[in-house]
């Protein structure tokens, strides 16, 4: 199982979107710093998630929610 997810800094106007097979350890290690780009806007919050069961299909939906149509669906999810 595979999780396409979205955070949300709490301090300041940035995402982050992603794919991991433990969004919880995933979110962890954001909020510790351990990400060149994310350590710079923690702390986050998880804000969108969905699930998939092959890899594949989980780097599909990142590659989208990371594309201009994928960010705008991400934004209205925001607002």
């Amino acid at each position: 199982m595979f999780v396409v997810y979205v955070l949300k800094s709490t301090k300041f106007a940035k995402t982050y979107v992603g794919f991991i097979n433990n969004l919880e350890r995933r979110l962890n290690e954001h909020n510790k710093g351990f990400s060149t780009y994310s350590k710079k806007y923690k702390p986050w919050e998880v804000i969108y998630s969905e699930i998939y069961d092959t890899k594949e299909d989980a780097v599909k939906r990142e590659k989208y929610l990371k594309s201009a149509s994928g960010r705008r669906l991400v934004l209205k999810k925001l607002f």
